[in-house]
């Protein structure tokens, strides 16, 4: 198991987060050998936020598996710097909610698979799995460079 840090980009006049830059990880797998992985991540980038808008603020990202050898493996998303799944960055004392997803309707929340929330599992030699992101509408919030820091977490 190996664990990396995910940077949060900023989201401010441009809000946007981030799922970090590149990563690599070397893991060990119940086969015979052990697998040689590497993991990427594109960001999650939000358009400007308009706290007037009806509408919520939706992006995607994507986290890159590839293995030299059949593997199973799994994806978590910890909570970040709310300490909840109900995710939120912040820019000094404010806070901006947004939350990451596993499909495309929103509905199943990326998460460490306690509570409400899902891995993502897989078997193969690898894969490249979409974060669906999105920051409800309506929050009053001033403006500013909002952040939050997440780890995905492989485990083989």
């Amino acid at each position: 198991m190996k664990r990396e840090r995910l940077g949060q980009g900023p989201v401010a006049a441009r809000r946007w987060l981030r799922l970090g830059a590149g990563m690599a990880l070397l893991a060990a797998c119940t086969l015979a050998r052990a697998a040689l992985c590497t993991v990427s991540t594109t960001s999650v980038s939000f358009d400007a936020y308009d706290t007037f808008s009806n509408s919520p603020g939706e992006s995607t990202g994507t986290v890159t598996v590839s293995c030299d050898a059949i593997a199973t493996y799994s994806l978590a998303i910890n909570a970040g710097g709310s300490g909840s799944f109900s995710r939120a960055m912040s820019f000094g004392a404010d806070q901006l909610a947004y939350n990451l997803f596993t499909d495309a309707t929103r509905a199943v929340v990326w998460g460490d698979g306690t509570g409400a929330t899902a891995r993502v599992n897989q078997l193969g030699t690898g894969a490249t799995h979409v974060v669906y992101g999105r920051i409800p509408a309506r929050q009053n919030v001033r403006a500013g460079t909002y952040l939050d820091t997440l780890i995905v977490t492989v485990e083989f």
